[in-house]
């Protein structure tokens, strides 16, 4: 989490505040946090996609206060995954204290080296080796009854749905004929399909590279996780390896994802499978998700007001055609998003600055004759 600058107070900041305060009056020894006098500072933070906002204390050693407001967030969900996956071994942020009723939580604070800001040609093999183990962990646990709902086709259907409804519709502005819909319900079901056939687990939903924790020597920390399910076991490898933020060659990618199939058949969490058949899984998952974010993106910007994500799009778009570009079931889907979708979203400015952005390091790069 980043820190943000210049955001005025308001009411529920000022409410979590004195809530904090009072929470840690009598100290805790978990954490060995003293206790703290009334009065108590939050630093504001950058937060998730979702209603949530961050804020870090002036104690020692610092805590993460969390606004979660009701209605909007689930804050028993939360604390009681935090908890089933601390005691399954994987490090989520130790809840303090909470306040259901009003949506407050006092975390443990796991700092601010993201996986994303270590990551160069360098450390990626090794810091990459270490999440994917983090991800084998997950990817063991068991599923006890009630507490992760089954990513099943209805859901990973609806998610899909957002790329015609957010992004063409109403980011673009353009109708989808009756022809072009039945394109679309016709890829779907090929990635819905191949969902269904793989492997069940555990599945994060968004573990990625601005999800995972750093910390010096120990297990990465994991965030973001209240959104957990139980479905397709190559969904958090493909949001791991095919990042909306951060890009890496194809055949990297491929050889990692290869890596990890070997170590989940080892240790049992799939059966024996083909190397052709694990990666069609993986590209036609990882497509799953990037239709979901090509229509979540928008979303985020047109309804919720966060302007940071729309500059992300340019590279799911190439992760998009580029998978689709790989199987014959799918090239209908980029022949048409090339021939109609494609030239809508160039005149868009956040697309305009990316290719203007990438002109401009390839000047910067181009070697003098």
């Amino acid at each position: 989490m980043n820190e943000r600058v210049n955001e005025a107070p308001d009411e529920r900041r000022q409410q979590l505040r004195q809530w904090a305060a009072r929470a840690l009056q009598s100290g805790h020894d978990a954490l060995q946090v003293p206790p703290v006098a009334s009065s108590l500072d939050l630093k504001p933070l950058s937060g998730d996609a979702g209603f949530r906002r961050y804020f870090r204390t002036d104690t020692a050693p610092t805590l993460i206060a969390v606004d979660s407001p009701p209605g909007k967030t689930n804050v028993s969900r939360f604390v009681a995954l935090a908890d089933y996956l601390r005691r399954n071994g994987i490090h989520t942020p130790l809840v303090i204290a909470a306040d259901i009723e009003q949506g407050y939580m006092l975390l443990e604070d796991l700092g601010d080296t993201q996986l994303l800001r270590e990551l160069n040609p360098d450390s990626v093999s090794g810091l990459y080796a270490e999440v994917m183990n983090e991800l084998l962990c997950l990817q063991q646990i068991s599923r006890p009854e009630g507490m992760f709902p089954p990513y099943d086709r209805a859901l990973l259907h609806m998610e899909m749905r957002l790329l015609p409804e957010w992004l063409i519709g109403k980011l673009l502005q353009r109708e989808i004929s009756e022809e072009e819909n039945q394109l679309l319900e016709r890829t779907f079901a090929h990635l819905l399909d191949s969902a269904s056939a793989q492997p069940q687990v555990l599945v994060h939903r968004d573990y990625h590279s601005r999800n995972l924790m750093i910390r010096d020597g120990e297990r990465p920390g994991v965030v973001d996780f209240q959104d957990a399910v139980w479905g397709p076991v190559t969904y958090d490898l493909a949001s791991l390896l095919r990042d909306c933020y951060i890009r890496w060659p194809q055949e990297q990618v491929e050889r990692w994802a290869l890596a990890y199939a070997s170590s989940a058949i080892d240790s049992g969490v799939i059966p024996e499978v083909p190397a052709e058949t694990f990666l069609r899984w993986f590209d036609w998952m990882g497509l799953q998700r990037h239709f979901k974010v090509l229509g979540l993106f928008p979303r985020l910007y047109l309804r919720d007001g966060k302007h940071g994500y729309l500059p992300d799009l340019p590279l799911v778009i190439r992760y998009t055609l580029e998978v689709c570009d790989k199987y014959p079931e799918l090239q209908p889907f980029s022949d048409w998003f090339r021939q109609e979708i494609l030239p809508l979203i160039e005149l868009q400015d956040w697309y305009r600055d990316y290719r203007a952005a990438g002109e401009r390091q390839a000047l910067e790069t181009e070697t003098p004759e």
